[in-house]
């Protein structure tokens, strides 16, 4: 008897539904730059170079890590491509990036083709929001490799920005001040200290929890927000000095990427309300300050650089954002001090 690729675990007629399932979703994403329908070999995208006197193509790639195991956990798919857009354009958009196109990656122990495009339904939602096209993609059936029910996704976003306004921290000085906009809570990062505390029994993803106003699993996948819309309006209306997306490594490891050498910043946690998921898993795992500020972003994704006379029109502009703290002199080797 014949074998096919079918019996060795490959469904080529469910990767053809797939692709038909998931297209309605990717062409609302489409930008009128986009050249190339879904299917095709390669995604084409005609960059208008007359908008920029020196364009600089600017590159950013992610996954979403462990948070996909709370979505298999809960068999609830329908946000997690929303977290690998996010990963990757908020990344490109701290170097003063407008995101234009963005391709997925996604492969699958059992390719089941609704599964399958409810995951790129929310990498089309993460495109919506920050208004860049899914131009194209790759789904790899890996019997084998991973489980029936398992599946990774990952995925990278192309932006641009004109070379004199990249934005890279470089003039940030004693004085000037951070402003924060608000995480809707875990985000992407730090899922396998946070399953440690949470999901040591996986039937505590069920748990209401009154603090939460939801379960723990619902808690542990909420979206990673993107901050695109808010921050691209202000290119134009600020002198924009730094920016950071918060991301592994929290505010502790992540701020100094961005601030030259000689300055540190003094963050007043009063500033802002984090989401309470970060305090009943810091009471439940027993778990230090310092580790929770080094590994989570504990309520701030993404932060915004500017001198102190640039504040009240960033504040204006994007009414949940608050000022955090400010840069002053290193006088030691910490160059991230949390109050």
């Amino acid at each position: 008897m014949a074998i096919t690729y079918k019996d060795a675990g490959v469904d080529i007629d469910a990767g053809n539904m797939a692709v038909e399932k998931m297209k309605s979703y990717v062409k609302k994403t489409f930008r009128p730059e986009v050249l190339t329908d879904l299917g095709s070999f390669a995604g084409l995208f005609a960059l208008d170079t007359k908008k920029y006197k020196e364009p600089v193509l600017i590159a950013g790639t992610d996954g979403v890590g462990t948070k996909l195991r709370v979505a298999m956990l809960l068999d609830k798919h329908d946000t997690i491509g929303i977290d690998a857009v996010a990963m990757c354009v908020n990344d490109i958009l701290v170097q003063g990036a407008e995101p234009l196109f963005f391709l997925d990656y996604v492969a699958v122990g059992k390719l089941k083709p609704d599964k399958v495009a409810t995951i790129v339904k929310g990498v089309a939602e993460g495109c919506l929001q920050s208004n860049c096209s899914l131009i194209g993609g790759e789904t790899a059936e890996m019997p084998g490799f991973y489980g029936e029910d398992e599946y990774d996704i990952a995925g990278f976003a192309v932006g641009v920005a004109e070379k004199s306004k990249i934005i890279n921290g470089s003039g940030l000085t004693e004085g000037d001040v951070l402003i924060g906009l608000p995480s809707t809570g875990l985000h992407s990062n730090g899922y396998s200290l946070a399953r440690r505390i949470l999901l040591e029994n996986e039937k505590n993803a069920q748990t209401y929890v009154e603090e939460l106003g939801m379960t723990v699993g619902e808690a542990m996948l909420v979206p990673t927000r993107i901050y695109v819309k808010d921050v691209m309006p202000l290119f134009e209306k600020v002198d924009i000095k730094g920016m950071c997306h918060i991301t592994g490594g929290g505010l502790i490891e992540n701020l100094p990427r961005v601030f030259p050498k000689g300055i540190a910043v003094k963050i007043d946690t009063k500033t802002w309300q984090k989401p309470p998921i970060f305090d009943f898993m810091q009471k439940i795992g027993e778990v230090q300050d310092d580790e929770m500020y080094r590994v989570f972003n504990m309520g701030v994704g993404f932060v915004i650089m500017v001198k102190p006379s640039d504040a009240d029109t960033v504040l204006q502009a994007c009414p949940d954002a608050f000022v955090m703290g400010k840069f002053v002199k290193a006088t030691d080797d910490k160059t991230v001090k949390i109050y």
